[in-house]
């Protein structure tokens, strides 16, 4: 927002300044042209009038004089001639007979002044041919042809215009840091508001937040119109609000978890030795109760790695951990390594493959965890004698850890629900889980910038996917 605000007034300036220093540059070389067309008209007025008066007296040596001390001082040669066209004087080089001075002198002698119309530029060089009739009236008595050089008003105007691109300059230049801070102002208090917005959103808590955004601090009003400012005010006090809640949240649900831990130890050993005292008739009670509380220890663990993956995901949304990285091949060849004879046990067979070490921006405890809920899900749920492929490939800026079974799988609308917390499909019902393995990884993943990605495997079963940033490699373009 902030480039766009400022492009736009930037914009604006460079238009305005634009609207007022080109009209200004067209006035200074039109009034410098317009200066010389004037003096060049004054100086044959003058030798249009001494050849008049040697026309009248048949004596042509003060023109003749006049003429060549012009020419010696300013350097610019001219031509004057009789009425039947005769040069009475020619100097500098110049002689009546060149073709383009000869039409200027069958031009004057008609009574025809000829003066350049066109406006001189800095960049203009060469001569400019002007030309008047000598007499009064209609009688011509003799016509004055004069041959300009215009460098030294280019020089002039050249002069003119750098001194108004100058200051066209500096008034750009004022403009920009206008612009620059004007935009600040406006902008900075939205991007205080947009930081404490994202950590808002990760769940930190408000002493993390709140000073981020327009405060006042030491005694001094926060930045901003007062917009912005009230706009602050309201966030904050939402923000006190929404953030207490969270943390309350997460502290319910870490705290539920790990606060049952003990009755739940305690309570087992209570049913364990009880055992010794039951009767035969009782051992399939007994086999029960010891498996809603293996179920229930199992999903208090899992409800704490939920509430701890959710916790990191919110600190990884605000905090810069691009350093960590560690090898996904490297990974993937020690997970196949620990889960294959539990595989093999369970009567899966379980594959592996891995190419080039490739550099994943996360921990490696993080991946190998992810890894294991997806390897334990397609082990549990694809059934004796499936076979299970896990592979760890590249793609583009990602590398991508796949886990691919050819068990009974998930229709499509079930793969929309199943990283859905607690749910678990209906033929999964009767094997062990408490659904929320999927959740788990969706978290650690999304706190790399990652993602999750399901999609039924061909001819059958399910395709997980585990997609994380890549690390770009040395010397790589930028």
């Amino acid at each position: 927002m902030r480039t766009r605000v400022q492009t736009v007034l930037l914009l604006f300036g460079v238009l305005a300044v634009a609207a007022f220093a080109v009209p200004l540059l067209l006035f200074t070389a039109s009034d410098r042209t317009q200066q010389l067309v004037l003096a060049r008209s004054s100086d044959l007025d003058r030798f249009a009038s001494l050849m008049d008066r040697a026309a009248g007296t048949g004596d042509t040596s003060a023109i003749t004089a006049e003429a060549r001390r012009y020419t010696l001082l300013y350097g610019e040669p001219l031509v004057v001639t009789d009425t039947r066209g005769h040069p009475v004087v020619q100097t500098g080089g110049m002689r009546a007979a060149d073709p383009s001075v000869a039409r200027l002198i069958d031009a004057a002698l008609r009574n025809q002044t000829a003066h350049p119309r066109a406006a001189l530029r800095p960049w203009s060089r060469g001569d400019r041919m002007f030309a008047e009739p000598a007499g009064t009236g209609t009688q011509v008595s003799g016509a004055v042809v004069l041959r300009a050089d215009v460098d030294t008003a280019a020089g002039d105007i050249a002069l003119r215009w750098a001194a108004v691109l100058a200051g066209t300059a500096l008034v750009a230049l004022a403009c920009t840091v206008l612009a620059r801070a004007a935009t600040r102002w406006v902008v900075s208090p939205l991007r205080r508001l947009d930081r404490a917005v994202g950590e808002l959103a990760a769940g930190l808590p408000p002493e993390h937040t709140l000073p981020r955004v327009a405060q006042r601090r030491r005694g001094s009003a926060a930045g901003g119109p007062p917009e912005l400012r009230q706009l602050a005010t309201g966030f904050n006090r939402m923000a006190r609000t929404v953030t207490a809640a969270l943390e309350q949240q997460r502290r319910l649900v870490a705290d539920t978890s790990h606060q049952m831990r003990n009755p739940m130890a305690a309570l087992r050993l209570r049913v364990d030795a009880l055992h010794t005292h039951l009767r035969p008739s009782a051992d399939r009670a007994y086999a029960g109760v010891n498996t809603e509380l293996d179920r229930l220890e199992t999903l208090l663990d899992d409800m704490l790695a939920l509430a701890a993956a959710e916790h990191r995901a919110g600190e990884l949304t605000v905090t810069d951990d691009s350093d960590t990285g560690c090898d996904a091949a490297e990974v993937t060849l020690n997970r196949h390594r620990l889960w294959e004879p539990l595989a093999g046990r369970a009567g899966v067979r379980l594959d592996a493959e891995a190419g080039e070490p490739v550099t994943a921006l996360c921990t490696d405890r993080e991946l190998a965890q992810v890894t294991d809920i997806l390897l334990d899900n397609a082990i549990k749920y694809a059934g004796r004698g499936a076979r299970v492929r896990l592979a760890c490939t590249t793609e583009g800026p990602y590398a991508v850890v796949t886990v691919t079974d050819d068990g009974p799988g998930l229709r499509t609308e079930e793969i929309h629900r199943a990283t859905t917390r607690f749910w678990r499909a209906a033929h999964q019902a009767g094997t062990s889980g408490t659904g929320l393995g999927l959740a788990i990884a969706e978290q650690l993943l999304a706190g790399r910038d990652g993602r999750l990605e399901l999609a039924p495997a061909h001819p059958r079963g399910l395709r997980a996917r585990a997609v994380v940033p890549a690390a770009r490699p040395a010397g790589g373009a930028r």
